[in-house]
């Protein structure tokens, strides 16, 4: 699960060219401004990472001017997002350790609760953080028929910055390149002889005013699973009309897909398979960049350069997402070896 605040260690402190006031901190793959001579290198402290949404709490209201968000619910919060000082990307907050202090788990029962806290520790719940999530239109969102089903995984991918000890497993091997594209996940799957379709979080039941079961109709889903006669899921981004302000100027909602996971097996689909698989069934793979690429050295920062691209509109890719052709386990992320990085240009400029 992702950690969204967490005690890290500040492992490198920069200056920034024209900045009196402020410096550059790096925690984890993260590089965030802060107080210049505010933390040294070395410090243990609090580190919030982008799409936290902080409670309205007195020593959170310094961030009142550049964070508050009010959300469709009415509830209300501070939303921390990318930003630029003095030409500097700053992704994430820094709080001294003392934030912690007088804090307590909801799930600590004792009276008088001392942490002792360490390196990597999520402290997500003891800040009342939550995961900010854009608001899904109803024709998105649709009528709920449940929880996502236990046999499915989710799309979520983890963000490079987070955990950049994966760097070294993708080392040597061949992998390929996809473009993330900003919509809305959806999976579609014929399990034990039962058709369903799943938002990001949840299964919906049948509507034709939904889009999700309108990519199933158009691409005849149902049958084209049904058929295949073995247990079988597809993941796909859902691009379009309403859909996120459809930057790429769609007529019709499309799916782009990248995912097929085998149900019975638990694995997921080798890159030319998932390939083969897609124009089987007719249906489109999200953009492919590179295929067959490997890496004998690379920084978080040159892939964040790579995410830079464009589409033919001329509208910033979202990013890309990195995976090995053949499928294969990260011990660092204790499942399969995928990540996405995010193109910090594209969300300055969505205000993502």
């Amino acid at each position: 699960m992702r950690k969204l605040a967490s005690v890290q260690r500040i492992i490198n402190i920069e200056d920034i060219p024209g900045a009196d006031r402020i410096q550059v901190a790096t925690c984890l793959g993260w590089k965030c401004v802060i107080g210049k001579n505010e933390f040294k290198v070395g410090d243990l402290v609090v580190f919030i990472e982008v799409d936290s949404f902080l409670p309205i709490l007195p020593e959170y209201e310094f961030l009142r001017k550049s964070c508050y968000k009010k959300l469709e619910n009415g509830e209300e919060g501070y939303r921390i997002k990318t930003h630029k000082f003095k030409g500097q990307i700053s992704q994430g907050l820094i709080l001294p350790l003392s934030t912690l202090e007088g804090k307590k788990y909801p799930s600590d029962t004792r009276e008088n609760s001392r942490y002792d806290f360490k390196e990597g520790q999520d402290v997500t719940d003891l800040l009342q953080i939550k995961k900010y999530e854009p608001y899904i239109p109803p024709s998105l969102s649709g009528e709920i028929k449940g929880a996502f089903p236990f046999f499915l995984p989710k799309t979520d991918e983890i963000r490079i910055q987070s955990q950049p000890e994966v760097l070294n497993e993708i080392l040597n091997i061949h992998l390929y390149i996809s473009v993330k594209l900003d919509g809305t996940s959806g999976t579609f799957y014929s399990y034990n002889g039962e058709f369903g379709v799943c938002q990001r979080n949840l299964e919906l039941k049948e509507n034709k005013d939904n889009a999700f079961w309108k990519i199933a109709e158009k691409y005849s889903l149902k049958e084209k699973l049904s058929n295949l006669g073995f247990n079988i899921a597809i993941q796909g981004e859902l691009m379009g009309p309403k859909i996120q302000g459809n930057k790429l100027g769609l007529t019709d909602i499309s799916c782009f897909f990248f995912n097929v996971f085998d149900i019975d097996k638990r694995i997921y689909y080798d890159y030319k398979d998932f390939v083969n698989f897609c124009k089987d069934l007719g249906i489109k793979t999200v953009p492919i960049v590179e295929e067959n690429i490997i890496f004998d050295s690379i920084t978080i920062y040159q892939l964040i350069e790579m995410s830079k691209g464009y589409h033919s509109n001329n509208i910033h890719w979202e990013g890309i997402v990195i995976r090995p052709m053949i499928e294969t386990y990260s011990e660092v992320l204790r499942g399969r070896l995928s990540f996405k990085i995010v193109n910090p240009d594209f969300l300055l400029k969505y205000g993502e």
